[in-house]
């Protein structure tokens, strides 16, 4: 896979060709003197749980991985936190308006978008949601959401290596309590 540094050839300060590697994750302009860090950007997936013991999943309606089942989720916009961004995510991909949620754990990640592979540093939270209380509305980039007991969730029908990934993590975890 391509580093994604490699997709910047020229110094987005001063145009300069010569724009080269400084180590593994940055670039420097040998004209200006500008260096470029290709940081992770933070991302979010929820695991929603009501008292049913029923998992929210959402059918992916883009590439990458169009149609296979994803967790409500995406990238943090900037000027907000991880859990302003998790709450945001949930609400545009499910209409849920959800306010307690609790870290799990994070994994690193590289998600394909327009060729490049953006590195990722990935959020999982529980949310925990009562089931008489819940109108669902796949929106955004899901295109239907599904509710399936926990019991029957298989890993293998979510597309993304690294929510299939965390799926595992979580069912691991939620067996062994």
């Amino acid at each position: 896979m391509e580093h994604p540094l490699e997709k910047f050839r020229f110094c987005p300060v001063c145009g300069s060709k010569r724009f080269i590697v400084n180590n593994f994750k940055s670039k420097r302009c040998e004209d200006c003197g500008f260096t470029y860090y290709a940081n992770p950007c933070s991302a979010t997936a929820a695991f929603i749980v009501n008292d049913k013991n029923e998992m929210l999943v959402v059918r992916r309606a883009k590439e990458p991985a169009k149609g296979t089942l994803d967790l409500p989720g995406g990238f943090c916009d900037m000027g907000e936190t991880v859990e302003e961004g998790m709450r945001r995510e949930i609400e545009e991909e499910t209409g849920l308006k959800v306010q307690d949620i609790q870290y799990l754990f994070s994994s690193p990640n590289v998600y394909q978008y327009s060729g490049m592979g953006i590195h990722t540093l990935d959020m999982d939270y529980l949310v925990r949601v009562q089931c008489d209380s819940i109108p669902i509305q796949a929106a955004d980039d899901a295109a239907e959401a599904i509710w399936i007991p926990i019991n029957e969730v298989n890993p293998a029908e979510f597309g993304l290596t690294s929510i299939r990934n965390a799926v595992i993590r979580f069912l691991d975890e939620m067996l062994r309590k």
